[in-house]
């Protein structure tokens, strides 16, 4: 049987509360009881002490008799007035043979006191309750030894009943905090249930697809935390559903191209078979065509696992310098070709990182470089570390430049800023993305500052090799 969680917590508070009640009750009656007894034998004991000295005085000033005989003829008269000294509670006196001698009340029922009579002949006090009743027997010392026994007969009723009042109050007390805790912890309850069932419910229309109507909930605790969770969560997955879809457009936009364009070339020379011009230029055109195509989709495949799978790095002590320089020895043909100088200011700068991932990056921020630029300008290169443990590696162009509104989005799949200009050198628009991933799987940073038509400028940093810090196992 399901039992809502308001009902769980309405009766696990109740229980507790309930719980505290009962023990706070034993521990006050308990309390309040031997407070009683504690009052009880000390008011005795200063009676029978009272009573002991008031015998021992008549024992002593009176006529010479032995204990026994004194204790027979004085007994009575003894017993009455101590009874009526002690607020009108029964007084009985015995001698040492344990024989009552004198009762301030002798017409009220006899109680069996033997035991307790015979413990008290033995010079100790005892007592015994039995109901309202307590009987409190206690030796009477005389000069010459144990003269009697002294026993007070006195009502608790008024102890018991006040006793029992409060035993009461707290049975009712309880009883209260059962019920109001019930009410208060459902109230309580039946609003935070009524908040889960609302992130609930959102969690389940996330499940079945729909992201765009999750409630947030005002709350400055764990479920208000939870709540924005879940929202994040859901415009999380819109932007990534979203982000997909895009990703699809533009991929099949963009393969669509150059399948175009080889497809039509193809046609061209089924019609033409004979021109020789036309087979040249088609050649050219499905080569580029096919290359372009070839690149997309290996830049797309490797954006991918990059997003999808964690990336299999192969770090190692890497001279930055000769990479580089390496980098601007395989592109010096094409820089030629575009009429593009590139300076290079280079300083030794070891890092700890994947040397594949790093050819990537660096290659593709100086074909960009190159490709992006205007005929006669330069591409300057330099590699510096600075002092706050990083080696920055700063590529500028003196190229076409990139708009400040369009400055956030170039590091987005598929997006480029000039797409003509784009078409024409064989962009794709991932590499920048491609770079971007890479510089921060390898725990570095890209930061861009351009302006339309006054260059570009990239700058990407990794942390210094460190010895001790990278030390390979």
């Amino acid at each position: 049987m399901r039992i809502n969680l308001k009902w769980k917590f309405s009766a696990f508070i109740a229980a507790l509360l309930l719980f505290v009640v009962i023990m706070m009750s034993f521990a006050v009656l308990k309390g309040i009881s031997q407070y009683q007894r504690e009052q009880t034998e000390s008011a005795m004991a200063k009676q029978s002490e009272a009573a002991g000295a008031r015998i021992r005085q008549e024992y002593v000033t009176g006529a010479r008799l032995d204990a026994v005989t004194f204790m027979k003829l004085q007994g009575r008269k003894l017993a009455v007035e101590l009874g009526a000294s002690s607020g009108g509670n029964r007084v009985l006196l015995y001698d040492g043979a344990g024989e009552t001698v004198g009762d301030s009340l002798p017409m009220a029922d006899s109680r069996d006191v033997g035991e307790a009579l015979a413990y008290a002949k033995q010079n100790k006090i005892a007592y015994i309750v039995k109901g309202d009743i307590i009987d409190y027997l206690a030796p009477i010392a005389g000069p010459e030894g144990q003269l009697g026994v002294f026993h007070l007969q006195a009502s608790l009723a008024a102890q018991h009943v006040f006793y029992r009042n409060v035993q009461r109050m707290f049975i009712a007390a309880g009883v209260g905090v059962l019920a109001v805790s019930l009410l208060f912890g459902f109230v309580y309850m039946n609003r935070q249930a009524k908040d889960i069932r609302r992130l609930n419910e959102a969690a389940e229309r996330i499940r079945n697809g729909f992201y765009d109507r999750t409630p947030k909930l005002a709350r400055r605790d764990e479920l208000g935390d939870l709540s924005d969770g879940i929202a994040a969560m859901s415009e999380a997955i819109q932007t990534n559903i979203r982000s997909q879809k895009q990703f699809f457009n533009n991929i099949s936009h963009e393969l669509k191209t150059p399948l175009t364009s080889i497809r039509a070339y193809a046609d061209l020379l089924d019609m033409y078979k004979d021109d020789p011009k036309l087979l040249e230029e088609a050649r050219e055109a499905i080569a580029q065509e096919s290359g372009r195509l070839f690149e997309l989709v290996e830049n797309a495949l490797r954006l991918s696992s990059l997003e999808r799978y964690e990336f299999e790095q192969r770090p190692e002590k890497v001279e930055l310098k000769e990479l580089l320089e390496e980098l601007c020895m395989r592109l010096k043909g094409k820089a030629d070709r575009y009429g593009i100088a590139i300076n290079k200011h280079l300083h030794s700068a070891e890092v700890w990182a994947d040397k594949e991932s790093l050819t990537h990056i660096f290659m593709n921020m100086l074909d960009n470089a190159i490709k992006y630029n205007v005929q006669g300008g330069s591409v300057t290169l330099t590699l510096k570390a600075g002092d706050s443990g990083l080696a920055e590696t700063e590529v500028r162009d003196t190229g076409i430049g990139i708009p400040e509104e369009l400055r956030a989005r170039i590091f987005e799949p598929f997006y480029t800023a000039n797409r003509d200009r784009a078409r024409q050198s064989g962009g794709s628009g991932l590499g920048l993305a491609l770079v971007k991933q890479l510089t921060e799987k390898q725990n570095g940073h890209i930061q861009v500052d351009s302006a339309e038509g006054k260059g570009t400028r990239f700058v990407i940093a990794f942390e210094l090799y460190d010895r001790r810090k990278h030390l390979q196992v």
